[in-house]
């Protein structure tokens, strides 16, 4: 269990997503992102799936970081559940819990690196 799945498994009002369900379109704007309780979440950009991301796990970071429109859609790829979290909470996150903000920076790298290497 990583250190970002604890930080959510106690979430009070989880959102409840169906398979098949999407979450946010690329292109519109964001004000949360979610950290993947149960289940796995696509992530699709022009229509190909670029990343799944599962418990312990988050997507939808950038927008709470540099206030752009969604780069991607995020798909329920199973009914899952995910704690949502608003720009509030996410600064919290990052300043009082060291273990949330050293995931954030290793997902970020991963992805830049899967990106400069596809």
């Amino acid at each position: 269990m990583t250190p970002t799945t604890n930080l959510f498994l106690n979430e009070t009002e989880p959102q409840q997503f169906k398979a098949g369900q999407t979450i946010f379109s690329e292109g519109a704007p964001g004000d949360f992102m979610y950290g993947v309780i149960e289940g796995e979440v696509e992530i699709r950009k022009d229509g190909k799936v670029v990343d799944t991301v599962g418990p312990g796990g988050i997507f939808g970071e950038m927008a709470l970081i540099d206030h752009t429109a969604r780069s991607a859609t995020a798909v329920a790829k199973t009914d899952c559940k995910a704690a949502q979290i608003g720009e509030k909470r996410f600064y919290f996150l990052v300043q009082q819990t060291p273990n949330f903000a050293l995931h954030l920076l290793r997902i970020l790298t991963d992805r830049l690196r899967h990106k400069n290497h596809a």
